[in-house]
Formats: structure tokens, C-alpha cells, sequence
């Protein structure tokens, strides 16, 4: 591929003397020779018993930094993964080093600006009104102890004592004591919340049901019998549409139910606008990427792919997994998650280089005091100050390419 290339530098004379030489003194200081305390044998004397040969890989690990050095400046080129490198040949008198670099790809632009694509526009029923009305009564209902003579019912929860046995042993881990348990939440094994229905608070009862077929433990299809006494019941009162209830979803100026429904109209609304407009716009992007005549190195989708797994594993680092954990759990090992990322990575790596190419065709920059000013914009926006964001983001330069990345969308966006 025409974005690939080879580059020769050889490190010799004094420059591959002083890499054998601090190769030396870390090696003998780690190395005892008879007659010698360890970092006190004279050189000579190493050479003799190792072999000039010992120095070599400690050597090629110091040259290696500077020789790619002046591969980029004598090639003038600008890679855009890691370099694969490879020793050529090494020994007393030099040692010659191969870079592969990749460069960017070659990109021509096809149609980004005429791409006929309809965007859609957010219909919001009444009945999705409704339903969103009752999340919100839901969300700030009362949770209250019903009477002593009231009856178990659905989405009722139950406080429980409970203890189940297999076998006539005692089930391990299948005991609880005052535990709330959801009727409907389907929590536990089928029959069991249901048979809690009708029951009144000090009621006892003795379920005798099955383990659902393949469930964990090998218990799968055998019977198991509950013994449950109900030791509270409480009940969720949803909220009156009322003056209180408009307050504590603060909408002030709403007065009756007509307009709890045009505010909740338009949230919803605005939800769905924003939901379609990014559907618009990722079809915008792949409209003007399919128009874009790009090859792509194995090397270049191969690197963006280990980036989103380093991702993946800092996001499970959050919730404390590691990427081991999760191959275990989901069976998903390494080469499998390679191989379901691809996809995602050609399209990233694809809609990068439109949009980079795009800013570049339409000639998108900014001046110091605009990026300045965005950084700042930005650092207020996350609670940090401006100096903290440069410094997540590594440079002001970083700010200014996101900049022109967006201003590029744009464009594609306002397309016809």
C-alpha cells in the first residue's frame, strides 16, 4: 500500500559505542564474575567471559529511541500508529534498524454535502404521555405499612422470613430473614411471589415448588419446598396530580393536568428530537463515508480496535472487573472481542479520516484566542479549571482538532 514505508537507520561508530558501553555497566552490575564484586569487573575481563554478544539487546533497547528519531526526520513523514521495527543487523560496529511506518491512508472525498438523507421528526403519543405521568407518580410514590388485616397484593412488598430446603436438607443460601421482596418483581423462582398472594401479615406458609430447568447449582428441575412467614406488607400510594405533585417536578407554573401533559409532551418531544437528530447525523456520516474512496491498513483498524478494548477494560475497571473476569463470565475471550469490535472500528477509523479531510478540503481553523476560549467554555462545563482540562486533554492542540472535527459534522449535518 502506498501509505507504507521503509526506512533504513544505522547507528555505528561512537553513538553505538556509548549504547554498548551503558549496556556494560547495567549488565555488570547485575552479573557476578568470579574474583569480581557484582559492577566491579573490568570490562575485558566481562567481554571475555560473556561475549560482546550479552551487550547486544540492552544496546539495541538505548539506540533504538534516537535512530527512530532520525527515521521521521530524515523521512519527513508522519505516522499515524506505532512503527513496527525490525533489527536488520547488529554487532561490534553498528546495528542497523528497519521502521515500517504507516502514514495516512489516501483519501478522496466523494458527496458529504448533497446527500438527500430526510431527517425525521419526533411524534409523541398520548399514550407515551400517560405512561411517562405514571413513571413520575411512580418515582415519587409514598411507600406506606398497609393494616394488619390487609391481603397481599401485586407490586405489594412483602418483608419475609424465609427458609427453603432440597432433599430435606436445608437449601444453602436459600434463607432470609425480614427480607422485602417485590410481588411481581420476579425475584425469586416462579410460585413463589405469586403464592404470597392473598396472605395477611403474621400468615405462615409452605411453598412447594420447582427449580427451573438448568438453574445454577445443579438444582435444575429438582423440587424444592419453602417454609415463609409474612412479617410486614407495604404498599406503594402514587401521588395526586395536584398542585404538590406539579412542585416536586418542578413545574411551577403548571396548574392542571392539561399542562402536566404539555410539559411532559415536550420533554419527551425534546428526548426523542435529540435521539433522531443523532440518527440523522450518524447517517449523514455514513452517507459521506460510503461516497469516500479510503483503503485501510489491517495495522491501522488493528490499533483502533486495541484502543476501544483498553476502553472497555477501564470502564470495567470502574465497576470493579477486570478484562479476565469478564471473558470468564460472558466466555468472550480476547481474539473473540477482536473480532466483535471491528466493525466499530472501521466505521470510527473511516468516519475520523472523512472528517479530518473534510476540515481539511474546507480549509476549518481556529485562532489561538477562539481555542482559548472553547477551553475555557469546557473546563467550566466539567468543574475543573482550564489548566486541569489541557492537561486531561495533553495540549491545547487537542481542544483545537476537536473543534474543527465538530465544525466538520456541522457541515455534514446542514447537508441537503
Amino acid at each position: 500500500m502506498k501509505n507504507v514505508h521503509k526506512v533504513e537507520i544505522k547507528v555505528e561508530g561512537k553513538e553505538w559505542e556509548k549504547c554498548l558501553d551503558k549496556s556494560f555497566k547495567k549488565r555488570n552490575k547485575e552479573t557476578k564474575v568470579d574474583g569480581f564484586r557484582k559492577g566491579s569487573a573490568p570490562k575485558e575481563v566481562y567481554l571475555k567471559k560473556f561475549g560482546i554478544e550479552s551487550l547486544y539487546m540492552d544496546a539495541v533497547d538505548s539506540a533504538v529511541e534516537e535512530a527512530y528519531k532520525k527515521a521521521l526526520e530524515t523521512s519527513k513523514l508522519t505516522p499515524v500508529i506505532e512503527p513496527k521495527l525490525d533489527v536488520k543487523k547488529v554487532d561490534e560496529k553498528s546495528v542497523t534498524f528497519e521502521f515500517t511506518i504507516i502514514t495516512k491512508p489516501e483519501i478522496k472525498l466523494g458527496e458529504y454535502k448533497n446527500l438527500k438523507i430526510k431527517k425525521e421528526k419526533a411524534k409523541v403519543t398520548k399514550e407515551e404521555i400517560e405512561k411517562e405521568i405514571e413513571n413520575l407518580r411512580a418515582k415519587y410514590a409514598e411507600i406506606t405499612v398497609k393494616d394488619e388485616n390487609a391481603k397481599i397484593e401485586e407490586k405489594d412488598t412483602a418483608v419475609i422470613n424465609f427458609k427453603g430446603y432440597v432433599d430435606g436438607k436445608e437449601l444453602e443460601g436459600g434463607s432470609g430473614e425480614n427480607f422485602p421482596l417485590e410481588i411481581g418483581s420476579n425475584t425469586f423462582i416462579p410460585g413463589f411471589e405469586t403464592g404470597l398472594i392473598g396472605l395477611k401479615k403474621g400468615d405462615k406458609k409452605t411453598l412447594n415448588l420447582k427449580f427451573p430447568e438448568g438453574y445454577a447449582k445443579d438444582l435444575g428441575g429438582k423440587d424444592v419446598t419453602f417454609d415463609v412467614e409474612i412479617m410486614e406488607i407495604k404498599t406503594r400510594v402514587l401521588p395526586e396530580i395536584d398542585a404538590d405533585f406539579f412542585a416536586d417536578l418542578g413545574y411551577d407554573k403548571v396548574t392542571n393536568q392539561e399542562e402536566l401533559e404539555a410539559e411532559v409532551k415536550k420533554v419527551i418531544e425534546d428526548q426523542k428530537n435529540n435521539e433522531l437528530e443523532d440518527k440523522y447525523l450518524d447517517e449523514c456520516l455514513e452517507k459521506a463515508a460510503e461516497n469516500m474512496t479510503i483503503e485501510l491498513n489491517e495495522e491501522i483498524i488493528d490499533d483502533e480496535i486495541h484502543r476501544m478494548i483498553h476502553q472497555f477494560e477501564s470502564q470495567l475497571k470502574m465497576q470493579g472487573l477486570s478484562l479476565e473476569q469478564y471473558a470468564k463470565f460472558t466466555g468472550i475471550d480476547h481474539e473473540a472481542m477482536h473480532k466483535q469490535m471491528e466493525p466499530e472500528a472501521i466505521k470510527r477509523v473511516k468516519y475520523r479520516y472523512l472528517l479530518e479531510e473534510i476540515a481539511e478540503v474546507e480549509k476549518i481553523d481556529f485562532k489561538e484566542e477562539e481555542v482559548e476560549k472553547k477551553a475555557t467554555e469546557m473546563a467550566e462545563n466539567y468543574g475543573i479549571t482550564k489548566e486541569e482540562l489541557i492537561e486531561a486533554y495533553g495540549s491545547l492542540d487537542v481542544v483545537k482538532y476537536d473543534m474543527k472535527m465538530r465544525e466538520a459534522m456541522e457541515i455534514i449535518r446542514a447537508s441537503k
